[in-house]
C-alpha cells in the first residue's frame, strides 16, 4: 500500500475515509458550500474563501508549476441541509500548470439540494487537468454549472466521474477564446434504481484553430434515466476549427432509458466537426465467447461494462489516479456501494 502524507481535518468524521486522494496530495475541505481554512499550497498559488459567505477562489498566478495534486473535498452534512448556492472560482494564469481533483461526498442521508457554479477561466499557455469526482446518495440532488473561458494556446481536460447521486447534472459552457486554444471534456456516469444524470454541453468555437473533444460514457441499470445534450457552436472566423462529440450508453436493464441530442452549429467553411451517440445492450455474443472459456456469467457481463468505459478513464493523466477511481468504478459495478443498509458515503 502506498503511504499517503495528508491528514484529515478532525472535524471529518472517522468514518469517512475518501481511497482516492495520491501521496503527497494538498487537501481542502469545503463543508456545505464553505471552505474550511485558507491554504497556500506554495508561492503564487492559493486556495481561499470567495467573497461571499459560501464557495471558494482557488488561485495559480502566472508562471507558477504546481507539481503536487491538489484534492478539494465537498460534502454535505446535516449541520445544514437548507438548499445552497454557492459559487467557485478557478483562475489558472498565463503559462500555469496545474492537477486538481474536485470531489462531492454526502455524509448524511438529509435531503440535500445543491447548485454549484463552477468558473473557470485559463490564461494563455496554462495547462490544467482536472477531475471531478460525484459520489452522493440517493436523495441527494446536486447540479454543477461550469463555466470555461480557454485563452491562447492554452489545455484544459476536465475528467467527470460519476459514481452515485439521485439527481446529477453537469451543465458546461465553454468559450475557446484564444487562438490555438484546446479544451476536453470526458465522462463516465454509472446510474441504477430511479438515479437520473444529465449531461449539458455548448462548446463555443470563437477563434481560429482551436479543438475540442467530447466523449461521454454511461452505464445505465434498472429504471434509471440518462440525458445528454451537446451542442458546437463555430463562429464565421473561426476557420480551421477541429470538434469532436461522442455520447455513449449501455443499458443493462430493459426499464433504462438514454436520450441523446448532439447538434452542430457551423458558420465556417473551413473545420472539421463530427458528432455521434448510440445506446445499446451488453452484446450477447462476447458474453458467448467469454462463458465458453469458462467465465461465470455475472464476471462476463461486469468485465464487458468496464471494457465498454476503458477509453474515457484512461484520459485521466495521472496513472496512480486514474487506477483507484478505476477500481471504484469496478467497485460500484459490483454492488459493493450498496451493501451497508442506510450509508450515505457509499464505500468512497
Amino acid at each position: 500500500m502506498i503511504e499517503s502524507k495528508f491528514k484529515y481535518t478532525p472535524e471529518i468524521p472517522e468514518v469517512f475515509r475518501c481511497r482516492v486522494p495520491l501521496p503527497q496530495t494538498i487537501q481542502a475541505f469545503v463543508t456545505n458550500g464553505v471552505l474550511r481554512e485558507r491554504i497556500d499550497p506554495c508561492e503564487g498559488v492559493s486556495i481561499s474563501a470567495s467573497k461571499g459567505e459560501k464557495g471558494f477562489d482557488y488561485v495559480v498566478n502566472d508562471d507558477c508549476q504546481l507539481s503536487e495534486n491538489v484534492q478539494i473535498i465537498s460534502f454535505r452534512d446535516s449541520a445544514d441541509t437548507e438548499d445552497l448556492t454557492f459559487t467557485n472560482n478557478l483562475v489558472f494564469g498565463s503559462n500555469t500548470e496545474s492537477n486538481i481533483l474536485l470531489c462531492t461526498h454526502t455524509l448524511t442521508l438529509d435531503s440535500f439540494k445543491t447548485e454549484e457554479y463552477v468558473k473557470i477561466k485559463v490564461g494563455s499557455g496554462a495547462r490544467v487537468n482536472i477531475v471531478v469526482m460525484q459520489n452522493e446518495h440517493n436523495n441527494s440532488e446536486h447540479t454543477v454549472n461550469f463555466d470555461l473561458n480557454v485563452e491562447s494556446d492554452a489545455f484544459i481536460r476536465i475528467n467527470v466521474v460519476t459514481l452515485h447521486g439521485a439527481i446529477l447534472i453537469n451543465d458546461f459552457n465553454v468559450k475557446l477564446a484564444g487562438k490555438g486554444s484546446v479544451c476536453e471534456l470526458n465522462g463516465v456516469y454509472l446510474v441504477d434504481g430511479k438515479q437520473t444524470i444529465k449531461t449539458n454541453v455548448q462548446m463555443n468555437h470563437l477563434v481560429p484553430d482551436c479543438i475540442s473533444r467530447q466523449l461521454f460514457k454511461g452505464i445505465l441499470d434498472d429504471e434509471s434515466r440518462a440525458t445528454f445534450t451537446g451542442r458546437i457552436v463555430v463562429a464565421k472566423d473561426a476557420q480551421k476549427t477541429e470538434a469532436y462529440q461522442a455520447n455513449h450508453n449501455l443499458l443493462i436493464s430493459p426499464s433504462a432509458k438514454a436520450y441523446a441530442q448532439p447538434q452542430l452549429e457551423i458558420y465556417a467553411d473551413d473545420v472539421k466537426c463530427s458528432h455521434g451517440a448510440t445506446s445499446g445492450r451488453l452484446d450477447d455474443n462476447a458474453l458467448f465467447y467469454m462463458r465458453s472459456r469458462g467465465i461465470g456469467k455475472q464476471e462476463a457481463k461486469l468485465l464487458q461494462q468496464l471494457a465498454f468505459v476503458y477509453d474515457v478513464l484512461e484520459n485521466i493523466n495521472n496513472e496512480q489516479l486514474r487506477i483507484r477511481l478505476s477500481d471504484l468504478v469496478e467497485s460500484r459495478l459490483r454492488g459493493e456501494f450498496g451493501h451497508c443498509t442506510n450509508c450515505s458515503m457509499n464505500c468512497c
